[in-house]
């Protein structure tokens, strides 16, 4: 053998090793693992919300679209779709979002609408909107034929318009809490010259809300991308105490509220991050668009408080988590929670965070492209951590990898935990051979895992 060609071959041999080292070792399926199709045949769907009913657990109610409520009284095995949840009188909607409260009652919000405003700045020239609550004793089988208004534009000629976006629902069912029945609801106001974070709150069963007010103290951009206020949601301590979060331009905006909702702190940023929107020369192959806002949790038993997101601050998108062991005054160093190699090209997305109110086990699942040289293939992964959040081991929570055209999985998916069995609900793209798409079509799939230990 010449030098030359020794030469090449260890020139090879450097170039070949870290591709090797860095081969992707298949992901141990969740335990339990169990997916099922909740969109009827022929039906389509995007972002997606669950809830499980802790005082009845194999009540489970799925929501998505607009809104098409899918509920199940077996722990998410089987589901049957309600009727007469779709809003009369308006031409669409969506950003649907499903808690429960005390005495089993289900809370489904959902916004209205008639007509965006100008593309993407949705305060210009916006049209008949609104935001409502429809309440459901049953675990989702019938719900009231008479919605709660908590904001509305019913004419779209009002002089003063707003549009209003993505509203989030959550309650406060804890057993010592002195706002207990309480239910909470925040979203975006896109405004003509900035975008503002509202809130409302109802203590009659969600009969009534409160006059919205604004809990954003710094106001973003007025168009619908980079730069807005984004993402808002919130969860409730045992003592009451309520803590939100959303997307500020680079930053992750924290609020508390210490009395129900009456009041609000200031709200101040407690981490940067990455811009929430992946789409155009940041977007994800095969989708339109993808988000990373945050989600938060907290652990009922040791008051630790975790916000988990996204963002591409690695080159290819990671799922961050960040945790509070002294009420929100400081924060812990951004953490990955997928466990691929860092800098491998392979993209995690989409994330949502749960925290078990029983075991205080900390769960995030995430849209996985792990193993795909092409990082198009994608599947679905389940991280858990019983350590306080400070490591976590990825499963497998998928029973075949997905892949799509300028699909839209939607701005969110969603994930609820109890006493050791998670709950997750996605969309998928799925193929369409009966007719031409641009778009890949959707479905709503929803996973179930289930851990024996205590």
């Amino acid at each position: 053998m010449t030098t030359r060609h020794a030469g090449c071959l260890v020139a090879l041999a450097v170039l070949v090793t870290p591709i090797a080292l860095h081969a992707q070792i298949p992901l141990e399926p969740a335990p339990g693992a169990r997916v099922v199709t909740i969109t009827p045949p022929g039906h389509t769907g995007s972002e997606p919300s669950i809830a499980v009913n802790p005082y009845s657990p194999n009540q489970v109610i799925g929501v998505y679209g607009g809104p098409v409520v899918a509920y199940s009284t077996d722990s998410a095995r089987t589901f049957a779709i309600a009727d007469g949840t779709a809003p009369a009188g308006w031409h669409g909607a969506g950003d649907v979002s499903i808690a429960f409260g005390i005495d089993g009652h289900a809370y489904l919000s959902y916004l209205t609408i008639d007509k965006l405003g100008t593309a993407s700045y949705w305060g210009h020239d916006a049209g008949a909107n609104g935001i409502w609550v429809r309440r459901s004793p049953d675990g989702g089988k019938t719900w009231d034929s008479i919605p709660a208004a908590v904001k509305v534009w019913p004419t779209g000629h009002e002089p003063d318009i707003q549009a209003e976006d993505m509203p989030r629902i959550w309650t406060d069912a804890g057993r010592v809490s002195p706002y207990r029945g309480h239910l909470y609801m925040a979203w975006i106001e896109w405004q003509l010259d900035k975008s503002i974070m509202l809130f409302s709150r109802s203590t009659d069963d969600g009969k009534t809300w409160s006059t919205p007010k604004r809990i954003s103290t710094h106001a973003g951009l007025p168009r619908d991308d980079n730069g807005s206020v984004v993402g808002i949601i919130g969860t409730v301590a045992p003592d009451g105490t309520m803590y939100v979060v959303w997307n500020d331009g680079l930053t992750i905006a924290f609020a508390i509220s210490h009395d129900g909702g009456a009041t609000f702190q200031p709200s101040r940023s407690i981490m940067d991050v990455g811009a929430p929107y992946f789409g155009g020369a940041t977007g994800i192959p095969g989708l339109s668009r993808a988000m990373g806002v945050p989600q938060i949790g907290v652990d009922a038993r040791a008051g630790t408080l975790y916000v988990c997101w996204s963002d591409f601050r690695n080159g290819d998108v990671d799922v961050f988590l960040s945790r509070s062991t002294d009420h929100g005054r400081t924060w812990s160093k951004a953490q990955r929670v997928n466990d691929d190699p860092i800098h491998d090209g392979n993209d995690q997305f989409l994330q949502w965070l749960a925290v078990d109110p029983v075991t205080g086990a900390v769960y995030v699942q995430f849209y996985d492209r792990r193993g795909d040289p092409e990082n198009r293939k994608t599947r679905i992964t389940l991280a858990r951590s019983t350590d306080g959040g400070k490591t976590f081991t990825n499963y497998d929570w998928s029973d075949a990898s997905f892949t799509g055209e300028s699909a839209f999985l939607g701005d969110y998916m969603w994930m609820a935990a109890y006493d050791n069995r998670v709950y997750g609900i996605w969309a998928e793209a799925v193929s369409d051979s009966s007719a031409t798409h641009r778009r890949s079509p959707t479905v709503i799939r929803v996973g179930t895992a289930e851990w024996k230990d205590r």
